[in-house]
This record gives structure tokens, C-alpha cells and sequence, in this order.
């Protein structure tokens, strides 16, 4: 394979705004198999082309080619084509989906590890993050990741799985704080989820994401709706937060929806305008999931708060090291 130069980005670097994708097989906005091995399609390339001068940094999803054996070979032509689309030198970040760091059964995380330091090797990622849920059951991939078991064993199992990860990854790990959409999972056990992930987060010694849909998601579950949503946040471990995630959400008939359609809520604008000045060592803020037409243009519902939030960060990379929001 023919070496692509590394992207790093140092540790106490801003970043500023990202941009994440989940680029299915297949899909509009996604990947497509070619002769040559791969590439992204004409919409995908149209959005980097028009939007990524926007962007400090990027992460796409892992998704599965097929089910033959995970081998580096047979997706790092397609992810050439991805970088190349790119401007030089931008980091690069990737989401795994493979670790199932939530899970309670025995997992061998080693070939999936394997896969992800051999394309580290190739494109120099930043870091590696996957939500603490449970992907997969028995061999079989779930709809939507679960959230882990919410008791003292399922914290203990979960904890050993990150630091299992972490120890198997060359790239830097971040464990992403779980979905907890009410209709969409379900929730096993009665831990507070705030402490949960702080303490598997000290004891794994790892850094986290901090994804602000899956934030609300929770808050909402618990009935912290309305300017509660801001309530309990200290026992998260903001001081080892370094990437927030927004994504399109929904709020209907009440429920909280972490639907990935590219709208923010204002909720999510206002929880990132809070949790910037309270997580000292964050290096960047994604935008995940862009949805956008033919020319690569955002949806017309998603551009204001888009815009809204690309001034935010914008301001939060200029401004002091920590202030009050």
C-alpha cells in the first residue's frame, strides 16, 4: 500500500470546527464500489468541495465494505480518494464502530484493533472515537448502539473493555458518552449515567467525546427539560473532554430524537455555549452528519444553526483559554 503523509494535531491545538460523516456503502452520502477499488460519491465530493475550507479537522465512520474478513487492503483506496478530496495537511480523526467497548460479553477486540492502527499507519489519525455502547450481540450488529449495562458489573466489564482499546490502539482513544434516546434504545440498570461515564473514564484513563444530543438525549430521559438541561453536567469529566459532537436531533411529542438529519436544535447550540468554557483541554467542536442536495449544498432547515454554531467555535478558537460563556 502506497504511504499517504500523516496528519497529527497537537495535543494543546484548537482545532476549531470539524466535520463528521458516516459514509455508508452505497448510499448517496457515502462510498460506491468502482474498478479502481473505491471512492465517495459525486454528492460527497461536491460538499468537500464547496464546505471543507470551512473545517479544521475531519472523522468518517467506519462502515463494513461486506461481510468478508476485515482486511486494511481492501478499503484504503476509497479512503485515498476521501483525503484527496481534502485540503492537505487538514487532521484527521476516525470513528470506529467495531470496538463494542459497552459490551458485557467476551469480544476480541484485536482484529478490529489491527485494522484500525494499519490505516493509522497510513493516514495518521489524531484519534480514534466510538460511543461507549453495545454495536453487536453474539456476532450480530444492533440497529442503534445500546447503551452499556447500568450497574457496578456492567461499569466494571465496560471500564475493562475501554482499557482493553486504549492499550490496543496506537492512535489516541476517546470514549464517547453514550445515546440514551428514549424509544430508540433501551436502558439496563439504575447508575446515575453522568457518574458512570466519569468513573470509567478515570479508571480507563482515556479521554472522551462528549457528544451533546447524547447529553440532552439523557437529560431529557430524566425529565431535565427546559433550562434543567444544564443541571448535574460538573459530574461529567469535562477536564478530560477533548472533542464535542452535534448532530441533527428532534424533539417529538416530548421525546428527545437523535435522528442524524443535519437540524440542530437550539438546545444543542446552548449546551455547546456551556460545556466550551468548562472543558479546558477540548480541541475541537464536529458537526456531524451534514446532510446536503446533489450540489453539495446544506439543506436549507439545517444552514442557521449550522451558521450559528460555526460563529461559536469560531469565537472560542480566538477567544481566552477559559471564560465565562
Amino acid at each position: 500500500m502506497t504511504t499517504v503523509l500523516p496528519s497529527a494535531a497537537p495535543a494543546s491545538t484548537r482545532l476549531g470546527l470539524g466535520v463528521g460523516m458516516d459514509l455508508p456503502w452505497g448510499a448517496k452520502i457515502g462510498f460506491v464500489d468502482t474498478a479502481g477499488g473505491g471512492d465517495v460519491t459525486p454528492r460527497v465530493r461536491a460538499f468537500l468541495k464547496r464546505h471543507t475550507g470551512q473545517f479544521g479537522y475531519s472523522f468518517f465512520a467506519f462502515q463494513p465494505r461486506n461481510r468478508a474478513r476485515l482486511r486494511a487492503h481492501d478499503y484504503v483506496r476509497a479512503y485515498d480518494r476521501l483525503y484527496e478530496a481534502m485540503p492537505v495537511g487538514m487532521a484527521r480523526a476516525f470513528h470506529q464502530t467495531l470496538l463494542n467497548m459497552g459490551t458485557p460479553e467476551a469480544y476480541d477486540r484485536h482484529p478490529v484493533a489491527q485494522f484500525t492502527n494499519e490505516l493509522h499507519a497510513r493516514y495518521g489519525f489524531s484519534w480514534v472515537v466510538e460511543d461507549l455502547g453495545i454495536w453487536s450481540l453474539r456476532g450480530r450488529p444492533l440497529p442503534y448502539p445500546l447503551p452499556p449495562v447500568m450497574t457496578e458489573r456492567g461499569l466494571e466489564l465496560a471500564t475493562e473493555n475501554a482499557k482493553e482499546a486504549r492499550r490496543l490502539l496506537e492512535p489516541p482513544l476517546h470514549v464517547e458518552f453514550p445515546g440514551f434516546t428514549e424509544g430508540g434504545s433501551f436502558v439496563l440498570g439504575g447508575l446515575d449515567g453522568f457518574d458512570y461515564f466519569r468513573r470509567l473514564a478515570d479508571d480507563a484513563d482515556v479521554s472522551v467525546t462528549l457528544d451533546v444530543g447524547h447529553i440532552l438525549s439523557y437529560q431529557w430521559l430524566r425529565g431535565r427539560t427546559g433550562t434543567s438541561m444544564f443541571d448535574e453536567l460538573e459530574r461529567l469529566p469535562l477536564e478530560r473532554c477533548r472533542e464535542l459532537h452535534l448532530s441533527g436531533c428532534q424533539i417529538v411529542g416530548g421525546k428527545f430524537r437523535d435522528l442524524h438529519h443535519g437540524v440542530l436544535l437550539d438546545e444543542q447550540i446552548e449546551l455547546t455555549r456551556y460545556l466550551l468554557p468548562r472543558c479546558p483541554n477540548l480541541l475541537g467542536v464536529t458537526y456531524e452528519d451534514p446532510v446536503y442536495a446533489e450540489d453539495g449544498v446544506l439543506v436549507q432547515r439545517s444552514r442557521r444553526n449550522y451558521e450559528r454554531l460555526r460563529l461559536l467555535v469560531g469565537e472560542w478558537v480566538s477567544g481566552p483559554g477559559r471564560s465565562e460563556p
